[in-house]
Order: structure tokens, then C-alpha cells, then sequence
């Protein structure tokens, strides 16, 4: 059983990391959806999708342009799967072996997961998101800098973070990519995509697939 400690604690961290992810993730899913061609019964799986906040904030913005957007997400986390089932279904698995057929969806996206694995096996995230997507891959993650660094201790300072968090924060920007090392990625895993800075020091990875039409 979840506590409504751990609930709460649950919620209010997925929920600022959806912030973050949406801003970075959300012009370029548009962008890929719109070149994916809008149709009824579009699905997208939202690889980490945490309380599922990006890919249920789609839905209205498909919506207002007439089309039925079928969200799917997988999260490793039971709790936070749990917690966002109540907004869309969501598979309780690891990214690192996604759980579907080829081209069993429209889109993928993954949004700031690949820094978390070693180069090795973001080269097969990445093939793993091109084998299953029938149109698209949108992947968006932590561009590493100096200045970030001093950002976020500046405001970890401000905001009186724990140490876990400031910890955990600094963790995640050392792991973040050059834009070149993203590229680099993509050609290891013999994709040919656009890697693109985005604000925030977030870097956002696209392409269409093999299985899209041209």
C-alpha cells in the first residue's frame, strides 16, 4: 500500500519534472504529430512518462484540431505508474527494454531518460524507439554546460533544496550531452535525426521512421 506521504511526495516531484519535461518535449511532439499526419486514433507512448502530464496534455491539443489522441505510457516507478493511471494506461517496465511489438505506435517520445543509461544502451533505446514507432521519434534531454551548473546551485540555494535533490540535480546535468554527442548517438544507432537546442539547456532529438509514409 502507498502512503499519502509517499503519494504526495510522488506527485509534487513527477509533477516538477513534467514542467521541465513538457517545455523542452512539447514543440517538437507537435511539430512530429503534425508531420505524422493527425488522424483519429493517433498513439503515442511516452517512454518515463512519470504521472503521464506530457502525453495527457496532448490529448486537448490534438482535440481542438479534431483528432483522438491514444496515449500509452511506460514507467518504471509502480507508484508513479499507479498514481497516473487514472489519465492514461501505463505500462510498468523499463526503457531499457521497451514492452512492444514493431511499429505497434505512432510516436515515441523519451524525454530526459537517455541520460540516465551509459552510451551503450542509449544506442539501443534509441533503436528499440525506431523498431517500435511506425512514425516518429521525438527524444529530448539535458544539454550539459557550466553555466547550468551555476544556475541550478544558485537556485537550489534560493529554494533551500535538500542535499539529495542538489545531489541528484547536479548528477543529472554532468550526465546531460553536448549537441554533438547526441548526434553522435543517433549515428551509432544508424539513425539519421536532427538534434536541436531548445531553451533551458535542453537539447531535442527527432526523425521520422522507416515505417512512415512518405
Amino acid at each position: 500500500m502507498t502512503s499519502e506521504f509517499e503519494r504526495a511526495e510522488t506527485v509534487a516531484l513527477w509533477r516538477e519534472r513534467a514542467a521541465h519535461r513538457n517545455a523542452s518535449l512539447r514543440p517538437a511532439t507537435e511539430r512530429m504529430l503534425q508531420r505524422a499526419g493527425l488522424k483519429a486514433g493517433l498513439r503515442v507512448l511516452d517512454v518515463g512518462t512519470g504521472l503521464g502530464d506530457v502525453p495527457a496534455g496532448l490529448v486537448p491539443w490534438a482535440a481542438r484540431r479534431g483528432v483522438t489522441l491514444l496515449p500509452v505510457g511506460l514507467e518504471r516507478s509502480r507508484v508513479a505508474a499507479r498514481l497516473g493511471r487514472g489519465r492514461l494506461p501505463t505500462v510498468v517496465g523499463c526503457a531499457g527494454a521497451l514492452p512492444f511489438a514493431p511499429r505497434s505506435v505512432d510516436v515515441v517520445l523519451v524525454s530526459q531518460v537517455a541520460h540516465h543509461f551509459a552510451a551503450d544502451a542509449v544506442v539501443a533505446l534509441l533503436r528499440a524507439a525506431d523498431r517500435v514507432a511506425r512514425r516518429g521519434v521525438v527524444v529530448a534531454d539535458l544539454r550539459r554546460s557550466a553555466l547550468a551548473r551555476l544556475l541550478f546551485r544558485a537556485g537550489a540555494g534560493l529554494l533551500r533544496f535538500d542535499a539529495t535533490t542538489r545531489a541528484d540535480g547536479e548528477t543529472s546535468i554532468r550526465r546531460g550531452y553536448a549537441r554533438a554527442e547526441l548526434a553522435a548517438l543517433l549515428a551509432r544507432a544508424g539513425i539519421a535525426g536532427r538534434v536541436e537546442r531548445r531553451p533551458g539547456f535542453r537539447l531535442v532529438a527527432w526523425w521520422r521512421t522507416a515505417g512512415a509514409a512518405p
